[in-house]
C-alpha cells in the first residue's frame, strides 16, 4: 500500500501525461497501481484507502447499537459478545471489542454534552467542596475548598470531621477571610444541606434555612452526580489534595500535629493566591480587592450552629456531655446553654466549648480530649470545691455544746478527732468538762493540754486534769533563757590542789 506522498505523486504523473503507464515509469510502480489509484478518486473514494470489505459482524451492528442506546453506552464489549454468541454470531471477541467501540463513539458524539463559557458575576458566587485530607494520628482528616468564582481566589480550611458544625464554621471563616458574603453559595447535596429529595426537588435542611439567614445568603445544591455544575471548586479540590496531601507525586512528609497541617494550608492560600490565574491573566488576590465591594457585610458574630451542637448545664454540677465524654466548664454557667465541638484531630484533638453572652459569643473552656469514664476537668471551674478524702473528717458542730467545745481551739479539734478514732467512751462528758475547765484554767492552757492529750492517747476521766496541773507545777520551775544555761560550770575545779598563802608548803 503506497503512503500518501507516493500517492500524490502518482496521481501527479496521471494528471501530468494521462498515462497509465507513462505515469508508473515516472513514479517506478506498476501501472495497475496507477489504474487503482485513478478509479478510486473517480469514485469519490480516498485513494489507497482500498476497497471497503464487509465483516462478518456487520448484520449484528443495528443489533449492538439497540444495546448501546438501552445502556446509554455503558455497556461492556464481553457482555456483547456474550449475547451475540447466544443469537448465532461466530465471529471473535476481538471483532465484536472493535465494534462495540466504534459504535459507543459514534452514540458519544451525538449525545455530548455541549458546555456553554460560564460568565460569572463579581460577589455573586462561591462554591465549595471536600478533599481527603492527610492522616495524623491515625485519624483522617478533610480539606474544605472554597472557590469564589469571579476572581478565582481559593481558600483551603482543614477539618475534623463533615458534620454541620465544623462545615458552618469553616464557611464563617471562608467568609471572613474574603471580607464578605457572597449571594449564592453553591456545593453537593449533602446531608447538612439538603435531608431528601421528592420528584428531583432537594428538601434543605433546617440548620442550613438558619444558616443562610443569618449571613444573608442563599445556599444552593448542584445536580445529583454533576460534578461539572461546580467544575471551579473541583479543580480547586485537586489542585490541594495535589499539594497538600502526602504523596509519590510530591515527596512530602508526613504531618506531626494539626496545627501543622493548618500552617500548610495557610501557606497554600498564599502562594495559590498570588500567581497569575492562567484565565484572567491577573492574580486573585488582586481581584478579590475589586470584587470584595460587591460583597455583603458579614455579621460581626457567627451563627450558633458553627459554634458546634447545644449543651445544657446542668444546675447542680458544671459538667456537659459531648460524645460520650464529660468536660467542664466555668461554674457560673450553671443552668445555662453552651456549645460544644472539636478541633482537630488525632493526638492534637481539642474539645472546644462556647458560650454567646450579653457581651457576645466567647470561649470558655477548652479540653484535650477525654474518654468515656475519665472527664476532662479543670480544678478553677470549682473555686469553693473541697475534695474528699476518706477517712480525713472535718468537726462540724451540731449543737450549743459541740461549738463551745470546738470553740477553745486546735487542740479541742484534734483531741475529738483522735478520741473519736479511739472509741472512747462517754466523750459527751469530757467535752463538757474541758468546757468547764476551760473557764477556770484559762482557754489556751486547756487548750494545750487537750492537744497534748490527742498526741499522748490520754483519754479517760481525770486525764486532761492532770496534765494542767502537771503543766501548772511546771511553771514555778527555773528556765533557761537562749543566752543563758543551767548547766553547772567548771569554776569551782579552778582551786584543787592551790595552798593557802598564809600556811606553809607540808
Amino acid at each position: 500500500m503506497k503512503d500518501a506522498l507516493e500517492t500524490v505523486k502518482i496521481l501527479a504523473a496521471y494528471d501530468l501525461t494521462k498515462s497509465l503507464r507513462g505515469a508508473a515509469e515516472l513514479t517506478g510502480c506498476s501501472h495497475h497501481t496507477v489504474q487503482r489509484l485513478v478509479a478510486e478518486r473517480d469514485a469519490g473514494r480516498a485513494p489507497g484507502s482500498g476497497p471497503v470489505r464487509e465483516r462478518i459482524i456487520d448484520p449484528w451492528l443495528p443489533k449492538i447499537e439497540d444495546w448501546v442506546e438501552a445502556s446509554h453506552g455503558r455497556i461492556r464489549a464481553d457482555v456483547v459478545h456474550e449475547k451475540l454468541a447466544r443469537m448465532g454470531y461466530t465471529g471473535s471477541d476481538r471483532s465484536t471489542r472493535r465494534a462495540v467501540s466504534e459504535i459507543k463513539a459514534a452514540y458519544r458524539r451525538g449525545n455530548r454534552r455541549v458546555h456553554r463559557p460560564w460568565v460569572p458575576e463579581p460577589g455573586l458566587w462561591l462554591q465549595y467542596d471536600f478533599g481527603d485530607g492527610p492522616v495524623i494520628g491515625g485519624v483522617k482528616t478533610v480539606l474544605f475548598v472554597a472557590w469564589l468564582a469571579w476572581s478565582r481566589f481559593r481558600i483551603v480550611i482543614p477539618l475534623r470531621d463533615r458534620t454541620a458544625p465544623s462545615v458552618f464554621a469553616a464557611l464563617d471563616q471562608a467568609f471572613r477571610i474574603i471580607g464578605g458574603a457572597p449571594t449564592y453559595v453553591l456545593t453537593d447535596n449533602e446531608k447538612t444541606v439538603t435531608t431528601m429529595h421528592v420528584a428531583g426537588v432537594p428538601v434543605r435542611n433546617q440548620a442550613t434555612l438558619a444558616f443562610a439567614k443569618h449571613y444573608s445568603v442563599d445556599v444552593l445544591t448542584c445536580r445529583p452526580a454533576d460534578p461539572a455544575s461546580k467544575g471551579g471548586v473541583e479543580n480547586a479540590v485537586k489542585v490541594a489534595k495535589a499539594d497538600l496531601v502526602p504523596k509519590e507525586t510530591n515527596l512530602l512528609p508526613q504531618y506531626a500535629s494539626f496545627a501543622e497541617l493548618e500552617q500548610a494550608c495557610r501557606d497554600f492560600m498564599v502562594m495559590v493566591n498570588s500567581r497569575e490565574h492562567r484565565t484572567t491573566r491577573r492574580r486573585p488576590l488582586d481581584m478579590l480587592t475589586d470584587e470584595r465591594p460587591a460583597l455583603h457585610r458579614v455579621p460581626d458574630t457567627a451563627h450558633t450552629v458553627a459554634y458546634g451542637v447545644g449543651r445544657k448545664v446542668p444546675e447542680n454540677t458544671p459538667m456537659v456531655s459531648f460524645e460520650n465524654a464529660q468536660y467542664s466548664v466555668p461554674a457560673h454557667l450553671l443552668g445555662q446553654d453552651v456549645f460544644v465541638r472539636s478541633h482537630g484531630t488525632g493526638p492534637d484533638t481539642q474539645v472546644v466549648i462556647m458560650h454567646v453572652g450579653a457581651d457576645g459569643p466567647a470561649e470558655v473552656a477548652r479540653h484535650g480530649l477525654a474518654r468515656p469514664g475519665s472527664p476532662a476537668i479543670n480544678d478553677e471551674h470549682f473555686p469553693d470545691h473541697q475534695e474528699k478524702i476518706p477517712g480525713d473528717y472535718r468537726p462540724v458542730p451540731r449543737s450549743a455544746a459541740e461549738a463551745e467545745f470546738l470553740a477553745i481551739g486546735a487542740g479541742a479539734r484534734t483531741w475529738l478527732l483522735e478520741a473519736a478514732a479511739a472509741g472512747t467512751q462517754r466523750i459527751n462528758v469530757k467535752m463538757a468538762e474541758a468546757v468547764a475547765l476551760a473557764k477556770i484554767a484559762g482557754t489556751a492552757e486547756v487548750d494545750k493540754a487537750l492537744g497534748l492529750a490527742a498526741v499522748h492517747q490520754r483519754f479517760a476521766h481525770g486525764d486532761l486534769a492532770s496534765l494542767l496541773t502537771a503543766a501548772s507545777q511546771r511553771a514555778g520551775l527555773r528556765t533557761a533563757a537562749e543566752d543563758k544555761s543551767l548547766t553547772q560550770g567548771t569554776a569551782g575545779w579552778a582551786g584543787l590542789g592551790a595552798t593557802d598563802s598564809g600556811e606553809g608548803t607540808r
